[in-house]
């Protein structure tokens, strides 16, 4: 009995269990179709967009779907109702250059299709009891062809016509030989398709259309705005000096949100040249009535911004590099950087700006101006403390008398130092690996007691061969000299923080040329010209109330 009892009590726990888990998987399982479909509310709620296409969408699939109870005149057209259907299926995209892009293709490939396919029907038809023999060849080459053709570089864009082509060419084929008549069955199918897409572009277009040359437009202008932003947001962060901690997720974790504004404009390249794809086969519209608008100007300007935005890239690389100088040092170009910083984003805004309200530079205006003085005094600054980059201590000087030349007198040469370790062989550290780490703000080394070794002893970790060189004498002793080498290095990543700013000043005047072809070609407003007609209104209806003044 007591057997029977230990039996029944472990089916009941196995029967409890299995509910148990079957329970929690219910759960888990509902848990991730609410949270798909909060995600699926947020995506509409952010680009309302979505939900507009998704309706005209539906829309159009109401409409052609009608083609079914389509009964007098032509009874086949409700037979055959399928094809307008697929048409509106696979035509129907998020934007209007998308959609002409994917009817073009499809029409294309549609026609060739039924061309061919009434030329094979007709001699299938002449070779009478050989006539399955011609079909079934006409297959081989019409595939064979058109996926050679397809791999071609050039034919890229144009691969789902040929998916296209090949599909209708054997759809007509196989119908027309069940029905014994290939004209019909090829004018209606085609005819069916050039209604879809009718009906696609009436409702895409008519029903608050999707321009791919808006977002292109807005993509070009945000790059400007963000790239702007993780310019000022490096330099005050490099300026704020935070010591990250020294792991492998210090790169995605401890950098904020506007510092890491580049790397959507990196990342863009590959939106903008889709968009690219698709604006170009949309009609003039909206701000863009230009016949042929220069759509690829905009993508060379964004190529120039991103250009800068590797600068702004490496500057980045700065904050969380192993190397750091001294918080002192820094302050000392705080002001240089700080203002180079703000010229520098005070330009890219003002393009973007200009590029959103579609406006030309003034002619009396030098954008550039401000920033080239502030990179000229960033540069003067460097010159007057250049002693503080580099370790002064172990010039060579030599002073050079001349009779001849009276003033050469007060005159001093500098040498480079001689190399001492031609064969020092330089390794690589890992991000989690760090040698001794020397503060920052250290200038004179005394001594480091063995005690205080012991207390910390994250400061010994496993050596590596920069700067593992810094080495202990008797006593625990550090060797100067080995110090102020590790101290001139920290200094020198001041210098290439100060030098990617100017490099950066000197990438924007790339900017600026692509901005000047671009208004220029995409026909932008004149600032000027704008300014005058505003004055002469503002002139004309200041008269106009002095006369009715005058009068009442």
């Amino acid at each position: 009995m007591s057997k029977e009892r230990l039996l029944m009590f472990h089916r009941y726990n196995d029967e409890k269990s299995s509910f148990h888990s079957l329970r929690v998987r219910v759960v888990q399982l509902w848990s991730d179709y609410w949270s798909f479909f909060k995600k699926a509310l947020e995506m509409g709620r952010k680009d309302p967009r979505k939900i507009i296409y998704a309706v005209k969408n539906g829309f159009a699939l109401v409409v052609v779907s009608l083609f079914i109870f389509w009964k007098d005149p032509l009874s086949d057209v409700s037979q055959f109702a399928i094809w307008a259907i697929l048409t509106v299926i696979v035509m129907f995209e998020f934007s209007i250059g998308a959609t002409f892009i994917k009817g073009f293709n499809r029409g294309l490939g549609t026609f060739c299709a039924g061309m061919l396919a009434f030329l094979f029907a007709e001699l299938a038809i002449l070779a009478g009891d050989c006539e399955k023999v011609v079909i079934v060849i006409s297959f081989f080459i019409i595939g064979s062809i058109a996926s050679y053709l397809k791999l071609y570089p050039t034919m890229a864009p144009y691969e789902y016509g040929f998916r296209v082509f090949v599909l209708t060419y054997c759809i007509l084929m196989v119908a027309g030989n069940k029905t014994r008549e290939y004209t019909t069955a090829i004018l209606t199918r085609l005819v069916l398709i050039a209604v879809g897409a009718c009906i696609c572009f009436i409702i895409n277009i008519s029903i608050y259309p999707i321009w791919s040359g808006d977002d292109l437009h807005s993509l070009v202008v945000n790059n400007f705005k963000d790239l702007a932003t993780s310019l000022e947001g490096c330099v005050n962060g490099y300026l704020k000096y935070v010591e990250y901690e020294r792991a492998p997720t210090r790169f995605s974790t401890q950098a904020t949100e506007d510092q890491l504004n580049y790397k959507s404009v990196i990342e863009s390249a590959a939106r903008e040249k889709t968009l690219l794809g698709f604006a170009v086969w949309e009609p003039p519209h909206g701000r863009y009535k230009k016949l042929g608008y220069p759509w690829t100007t905009y993508v060379k300007v964004s190529a120039a911004v991103r250009h800068c935005a590797y600068t702004v890239m490496a500057l980045h690389g700065c904050i969380l590099s192993e190397i750091q100088a001294p918080p002192e040092k820094r302050q000392v170009f705080r002001n240089q950087l700080q203002s180079v910083s703000a010229e520098g984003a005070r330009v890219l805004r003002q393009l973007g700006d200009k590029i959103e309200k579609m406006e030309k530079l003034s002619t009396s205006e030098n954008i550039l101006k401000q920033v080239h003085e502030a990179g000229e005094q960033l540069q003067k600054k460097i010159d007057q403390r250049s002693f503080l980059l580099v370790n002064s201590g172990n010039w060579e000087i030599e002073n050079r008398t001349n009779a001849e030349l009276d003033y050469q007198d007060d005159d001093v040469v500098s040498i480079e130092r001689e190399q001492q370790h031609d064969y020092l062989q330089l390794g690589f550290k890992s991000q989690s690996e760090t040698a001794i780490h020397v503060p920052s703000s250290l200038t004179f080394v005394k001594k480091l007691a063995n005690k205080d070794l012991k207390k910390k002893p994250q400061t010994l970790r496993k050596l590596v061969p920069w700067p593992s060189w810094i080495s202990f004498e008797g006593a625990g002793l550090i060797k100067e000299d080995e110090v102020k080498t590790y101290q001139s290095a920290s200094a020198l990543s001041l210098a290439t923080f100060a030098s990617l700013l100017i490099e950066f000043i000197a990438r924007l005047q790339n900017v600026v040329d692509c901005f000047e072809e671009l208004s220029e070609e995409a026909g932008f407003a004149d600032p000027d010209v704008v300014l005058l007609e505003e004055r002469r209104f503002s002139h004309w209806a200041r008269l106009c109330s002095c006369c009715f003044r005058f009068k009442a």
